[in-house]
């Protein structure tokens, strides 16, 4: 099956035979994804009624893996469920192990969603827009209230469902909950997502390189393409000032503390309102100038993004859209989101009670 020699042969699993691995027994359809981490097949098994994804990952036996303690800790709707998460000696290196995770399976992304219609030529409606996007800031907000920050928001990352417009997040190989001052790697998240302090390599950090992560995802569904598409992370930096113009001093030194005296070619900012003209709505450039911001503190968190105007027409939608597709559920806030938000911003946010409008081409 592997079309690499880098994976070894664990990762080969028969396709269209029952399989009993530690005790879950399946059947894998087709691999559905590759990558440095792994394999992702599509499965199914008698023990559940939807499709799965399982995820194979090579796992050194003497550090822990992270991403299935995170996993073993959600419960939320925007975010990737653990079905089964369990380990296998590896048969080629006794320091290995093999990590096999079972998750809900999601037939596209919000990258293969928005390319679609870009071979069409077509913008994506707005009314996914705002679904895709107000359930991401949902999951983000239910992460970072418990201090775990992704690290690697892109829009392979986010799963989503065209036949209920559910959007989960997954892959948290990169997540960590993140301890205040604690020195991490800088080189973490994928180039076109990197918050800019990463790309000045600050090892200091917070959850805001998410919401700058998230910002470059609304820019890309809006415009059929990524905003900062740097070839390395020199040109990387350069395509960020390209739009936002220079950093001052300041700033600077905001993103990386030991950056106290550099001097940068004066560069004007294009502006996100030149970027976008006619292609995003006037709510959509104000919430994605807030988050992409130089200075991390002065990103929004990802429960006021949630509040924010561009979303202001979800909370006033009928049960299904003009095509029929039904509306998720988008009000059932987890504990850590009420705590997070506070529960008057949280019931102010709830308004299916309002009167519902009409929908129109703004959606």
């Amino acid at each position: 099956m592997s079309d690499s020699e880098d994976y070894p042969p664990d990762f080969d699993i028969p396709l269209n035979q029952q399989l009993n691995i530690d005790g879950f027994i399946f059947v894998a359809e087709r691999v559905v994804g590759r990558g440095s981490f792994g394999i992702v097949y599509l499965i199914k098994s008698p023990e559940f009624q939807q499709p799965l994804a399982l995820k194979i990952v090579l796992q050194d036996r003497r550090y822990k893996n992270r991403e299935l303690q995170i996993l073993q800790r959600l419960r939320h709707p925007n975010t990737t469920i653990l079905r089964k998460g369990f380990f296998q000696p590896s048969s080629t290196n006794a320091d290995d192990q093999i990590l096999y995770i079972v998750m809900d399976y999601y037939p596209e992304t919000i990258h293969s969603l928005y390319k679609q219609y870009a071979r069409l030529k077509q913008h994506v409606p707005l009314v996914i827009v705002r679904l895709t996007l107000y359930q991401l800031a949902r999951s983000l907000a239910y992460l970072h209230a418990q201090h775990i920050t992704h690290r690697d928001i892109k829009p392979t990352n986010v799963l989503f469902d065209p036949g209920s417009l559910t959007c989960v997040l997954c892959d948290f190989g990169s997540a960590k909950q993140l301890q205040p001052n604690e020195p991490n790697v800088a080189y973490i998240c994928s180039r076109y997502y990197r918050a800019p302090e990463l790309v000045l390599g600050s090892t200091i950090y917070d959850q805001k390189i998410d919401i700058w992560s998230f910002g470059c995802i609304m820019a890309e569904i809006l415009l059929g393409q990524p905003l900062f598409p740097g070839e390395s992370s020199v040109d990387q930096f350069v395509e960020i000032v390209k739009v936002l113009g220079a950093p001052s001093q300041d700033e600077f030194t905001a993103m990386n503390a030991s950056l106290q005296n550099v001097r940068f070619k004066d560069v004007k900012p294009y502006g996100l309102q030149k970027v976008f003209r006619s292609k995003a709505h006037a709510d959509a450039v104000d919430l994605m100038e807030k988050c992409l911001q130089f200075d991390p503190k002065k990103r929004p968190e990802a429960i006021q993004i949630i509040g924010h105007p561009f979303f202001d027409q979800l909370r006033k939608l009928p049960e299904n859209l003009p095509g029929g597709e039904p509306v998720p559920e988008l009000f059932d806030f987890t504990e850590e989101e009420i705590q997070a938000a506070g529960e008057g911003i949280v019931k102010l946010m709830k308004t299916r009670e309002i009167e519902k409008v009409q929908m129109d081409e703004d959606y």
